[in-house]
């Protein structure tokens, strides 16, 4: 018998988009999830990490998350949901409710558990999949996001973390290659950064989590493992060229590095091979604008600005705002200046990135400790103006500096 499996990650309920509140988009792309179900008449529902943005969620984040499973599990009877912890979830605090939400087929793995020996209990990380006759049609490798001591410790090794979680997946497969039966097959789940993944700049500066030594390799995943459904990355892609390892991505853009991003879940059909996979790209519920597209003066990013549809116009949606502007040197007034130009205006001013002209300096200066404690506040004042706006501190911020050393040095004494 086919089961119909869906595939998405990365929800990252409660979070903050640069401060702007995102409830109301949380709670679109889950009623668009719920109805994607029921029209694509799904058997098995994968979640494969970071439901939440922190790891202590607010009482109204949580709410939103149960209030889908239980209108989920209401909608379709025979829904099988399978959730696993996420680097950004609390893998206890997500698992709390396991006893009570596995009578409704919803399974939710957090923790690895080890037994009195210290061994891993696989047989916790595997969650059974039926089909309508009430038979285990597959076998899923459940596996949260593994922290330092969830994996297994390889003697003599060069990467202790690649290295251990590959021998995680490797034991998991046998452990359940052992408890299948003829007919059955095995699937598994994973939030992780593989090798060679294409990632976002939101992926740079908070997923790489060991400065890049944490990345695994296709190949740690079983070649008669099915499908592979990863979570951590947030752009939707096939990973090493394998069409049944993916990551699903976000279902909301999570930062303005996303603008050109096709966001979607993945759908398959399971026998004892996958068939008909496909993805269903997400709506966007509130668009993102970068104005310009690249950084210009400021005088030019004001009039651009101004020709912005009113806070009247009839988009359907008020976007989220970049302004990129390109800077000479120190501009105090900056965000007056586009706020004005942006009175009335049908935007959320969200980010803005400035730039100044590339330095003219081949690369960074070392400073030794020994020089640094040669330098006067008034050398490292300079040198940081110069690196940053590639251009001399201008005479009258020279004497307020002197002016604020001066009063300090006199207060000290």
């Amino acid at each position: 018998m086919v089961l119909k499996i869906l595939h998405t990650a990365d929800w990252h309920i409660g979070q903050l988009f640069h401060e702007f509140d995102r409830t109301t988009e949380h709670k679109q792309f889950l009623n668009w999830l719920l109805k994607t179900l029921t029209e694509e008449n799904i058997d098995v529902l994968l979640v494969s990490g970071d439901i939440f943005d922190i790891s202590n969620p607010s009482a109204a984040s949580i709410k939103i998350f149960y209030t889908f499973l239980s209108e989920a599990t209401k909608a379709n009877s025979d829904l099988q949901i399978i959730i696993t912890a996420g680097n950004h979830d609390s893998a206890s605090r997500l698992e709390a409710p396991k006893p009570l939400l596995e009578s409704s087929n919803v399974h939710i793995i957090g923790v690895v558990e080890k037994d009195f020996d210290g061994k891993i209990e696989y047989e916790k990380l595997l969650v059974p999949i039926h089909d309508n006759s009430g038979s285990i049609k597959i076998w899923c490798l459940a596996i949260p996001f593994l922290r330092m001591g969830d994996y297994p410790t390889i003697a003599d090794c060069t990467n202790p973390y690649t290295e251990g979680v590959t021998e995680l997946y490797k034991e998991a497969f046998k452990y359940a290659e052992n408890r299948k039966q003829e007919g059955q097959i095995i699937i598994a789940m994973g939030h992780l950064h593989t090798h060679h993944a294409e990632i976002t700049e939101l992926d740079k500066t908070e997923r790489l989590i060991m400065g890049g030594v944490e990345c695994i390799p296709a190949t740690a995943f079983h070649s008669d493992i099915k499908y592979v459904a990863l979570g951590h990355i947030h752009k939707a892609q096939k990973v090493g060229g394998q069409e049944h390892v993916r990551y699903s991505g976000s279902p909301l853009p999570m930062s303005f590095s996303e603008l050109k991003y096709k966001h979607q879940v993945i759908i398959f059909d399971l026998d004892q091979e996958i068939s008909n996979l496909k993805a269903i790209e997400i709506p966007l519920f509130v668009p993102l604008r970068r104005i310009p597209l690249s950084h210009q003066p400021l005088h030019e990013v004001i009039n651009l600005l101004k020709q912005l549809p009113d806070e009247d116009s009839a988009l359907e949606a008020t976007p989220y705002l970049e302004v990129r502007v390109l800077l000479e040197g120190p501009e105090p007034a900056l965000r007056h200046k586009i706020e004005t130009a942006l009175a009335g205006k049908k935007v959320k001013l969200a980010k803005i990135d400035v730039k100044y002209p590339a330095s003219t300096q081949e690369a960074q200066e070392f400073v030794t400790p020994e020089k640094l404690n040669e330098l006067k506040p008034i050398d490292v004042f300079g040198k940081t103006y110069q690196s940053r706006y590639n251009s001399e501190v201008p005479t009258e911020i020279l004497q307020l500096f002197q002016q604020v050393a001066q009063e300090i040095n006199q207060a000290a004494e």
